[in-house]
């Protein structure tokens, strides 16, 4: 049965850079956790995306073989050069989770709104189909956030899909850019009300609401970060729920 609520987990846990191999315990808990929300009733279905490389072939073919020992059914939906399924909204709804990997975030949301995979996406949103991903696979969903999309230099992305109504902040503790641009941009006014992850972290929203925050790793936090009446900015520190 599909979520009852509408669910996203958006991360900064990716599927590990190493030689290939499957995922070990600590990189799988997160995809555990998605479909464990999904509640299937039979073998989980998983839908891999990675618009945000172009469908680079390496990165899917990482992802096949991190999948290869966990007991799903695992699919991936390409775009380039041209749908990979003839029936794109068909097989996204025939999934348990949706899983969207980093990589370009301002790629990704033309090619989706190009394909009219951005109205098939909020469908299976609604329907109860757990969608997640990690780092551009976070953001998409939000309002925005801070992007490497356009070079080294970071900047603002502020036409995200906005299903959650808050800007987002990856790879917190891991870039030197993203915690101080993104407390500008909210203490601007710039973005709204935002969420940030460590490397390693998690938020789980059930509809808008972020419910929890989850972590593969010790020491990590998630956080929220505000603009003040005076036109700063506050960040709170969120410890997360340890997945392992």
């Amino acid at each position: 049965m599909p979520a009852e609520i509408p669910t996203i987990v958006a991360t900064s846990i990716g599927i590990p850079l190493r030689p290939r191999l499957p995922l070990d315990r600590q990189a799988a808990a997160i995809y555990r956790l998605a479909l464990d929300l999904a509640q299937p009733r039979e073998t989980p279905r998983i839908c891999f995306l990675a618009t945000a490389v172009g469908d680079a072939s390496e990165s899917l073919v990482r992802a096949y073989i991190a999948f290869s020992e966990l007991d799903v059914r695992f699919s991936h939906l390409s775009l380039f050069p041209m749908p990979n399924v003839e029936d794109v909204r068909g097989h996204l709804l025939r999934q348990d989770v949706i899983w969207v990997g980093g990589g370009s975030v301002a790629n990704l949301l033309a090619v989706w709104r190009a394909h009219g995979l951005d109205r098939s996406l909020h469908e299976c949103w609604q329907a109860g189909i757990v969608l997640g991903g990690v780092s551009a696979g976070s953001l998409c969903w939000h309002v925005g956030g801070t992007t490497d999309s356009f070079g080294l230099q970071l900047q603002p992305i502020t036409d995200g899909l906005g299903w959650l109504p808050y800007a987002n902040g990856v790879h917190y503790d891991s870039e030197a850019q993203r915690r101080p641009l993104l407390e500008q941009l909210v203490a601007q006014g710039r973005l709204p009300t935002a969420y940030a992850t460590d490397d390693g972290v998690g938020l789980v929203y059930r509809g808008t609401h972020m419910a929890e925050a989850v972590a593969n790793e010790e020491g990590k936090a998630a956080y929220l970060v505000e603009r003040t009446a005076d036109g700063g900015v506050h960040e709170t520190r969120i410890a997360p729920r340890l997945l392992i």
